[in-house]
């Protein structure tokens, strides 16, 4: 809703100056949020929040946000300089009801990316993976079994392509006596043994709030799992033994060696 206003030029300073200044907030949010999409895209933090099919969204979107703030600011400047050669007199000011003052949404959208550009994303790690419920099969909504590779040999097999093959065909007697050379980060299951740990991996979809974790239990050679804390990264060699655990008969790594490891780079499958 708009209401005529007829107002003299004294009275129209301050709205001018008003609307400068929302203009050049909307101008800095639309910087701000270029310049943090592609601040994570180059830095590869981007790898922490999208699936590496949606990433090049993520980097044209800087781009066209940033060329977007380009010509709004040659837009003001070409504005301000027509107006300094020939000013035109003032007209009458239309006023625009709102619920929030002018600028407050760009004011906002320039906080949260500001606290982006500061902000390092962080992985999701062994605790999101027990409430999420971890899992040795991929359902059809999540990971397609036409990944599955039945050429691949045994220790060759990465733990997400161990989880395809039981996604697969499931029965844990097929597998044992299969050697096993996997990588993941430890879990500390609840309800089994102190002889065993869980190592696991996310799977991305789409974004990090989609992704949910698999993985497998693994039976330690020293039966010792206070040595092995929960969210570091191990790399296991062994082969595959099938046991009962809680009451459920199921595939277990049966570890030869455990070899701490760097966290990867981008923790994530897909």
């Amino acid at each position: 809703m708009t209401v005529q206003s007829n107002s003299n030029a004294p009275r129209l300073r301050p709205l001018k100056s008003l609307y400068r200044l929302q203009g050049l907030l909307d101008v800095a949010a639309i910087s701000a949020w270029g310049a943090l999409l592609l601040q994570y895209w180059l830095t590869g933090k981007i790898k922490l929040l999208l699936h590496p099919n949606y990433v090049w969204l993520a980097y044209s979107a800087g781009f066209a946000l940033l060329g977007l703030a380009a010509f709004k600011i040659a837009q003001v400047l070409l504005r301000a300089s027509r107006q300094r050669r020939k000013p035109r007199p003032p007209s009458p000011a239309m006023q625009h009801l709102s619920l929030f003052p002018p600028g407050w949404s760009s004011g906002l959208l320039l906080v949260v990316a500001i606290f982006g550009l500061q902000f390092t994303p962080q992985p999701f790690a062994s605790q999101v993976a027990l409430d999420r419920g971890v899992t040795e099969t991929l359902t059809l909504t999540r990971s397609q079994p036409q990944a599955f590779r039945a050429a691949t040999k045994p220790e060759d097999r990465s733990l997400i392509d161990w989880v395809r093959t039981l996604n697969v065909y499931p029965e844990p007697d097929a597998y044992t006596g299969q050697k096993v050379n996997v990588e993941g980060f430890v879990l500390h299951l609840p309800n089994v043994p102190e002889a065993y740990i869980g190592i696991a991996r996310f799977v991305i979809t789409c974004c990090a709030a989609d992704v949910y974790p698999v993985g497998l239990p693994v039976k330690l050679p020293d039966g010792n799992r206070a040595a092995y804390p929960v969210d570091k990264w191990l790399r296991i060699e062994g082969e595959m033994i099938t046991e009962t655990i809680a009451d459920k008969r199921q595939l277990v790594i049966s570890a030869k060696s455990l070899t701490e490891i760097p966290a990867p780079a981008n923790p994530y499958e897909s």
